[in-house]
């Protein structure tokens, strides 16, 4: 049986090392952290898969950052769902475009998504990470 916690929301800079150091300092175990990345440009797709040794560890896991505060987003934690059938890993879903060009189920485009960081981890990371380890030391 699979104990895999699914993280999503994640801004796009967040590493496996960062998600690594988070469940650390809370003295959570995980087995493995994948960050998903998009295959051609590497960018983060800003959600990441965390496998756990047992179900009280995912349920830990997913209690400590399901809703939690990082920069103007929650994040979400539950656990992971199989993949469907027909898709696997790297096989991207669509929705039919409407005529505005928008994805037809109203989700916002990935340009809306990234914000002012332009999808690209902040420059001076170790100030950012300063700031983003106190306000979730704050939120936590």
């Amino acid at each position: 049986m699979s104990f895999t916690v699914f993280l999503g929301n994640l801004p796009v800079w967040v590493t496996a090392d960062d998600i690594k150091s988070w469940l650390a300092s809370e003295n959570l175990v995980a087995d493995a952290v994948k960050v998903i990345r998009n295959p051609e440009t590497q960018e983060s797709k800003g959600f990441a898969f965390i496998e756990s040794p047992n179900q009280e560890e995912m349920n830990a896991i997913i209690r400590r950052f399901d809703r939690a505060p990082l920069e103007d987003r929650l994040l979400r934690a539950n656990p992971a769902q199989p993949p469907k059938s027909g898709k696997g890993p790297g096989k991207p879903t669509t929705a039919p475009m409407d005529k505005n060009r928008r994805p037809a189920s109203g989700a916002p485009t990935q340009q809306a998504r990234r914000g002012s960081t332009n999808g690209r981890r902040p420059q001076n990371s170790s100030t950012k990470q300063s700031a983003f380890a106190e306000e979730l030391a704050k939120a936590l």
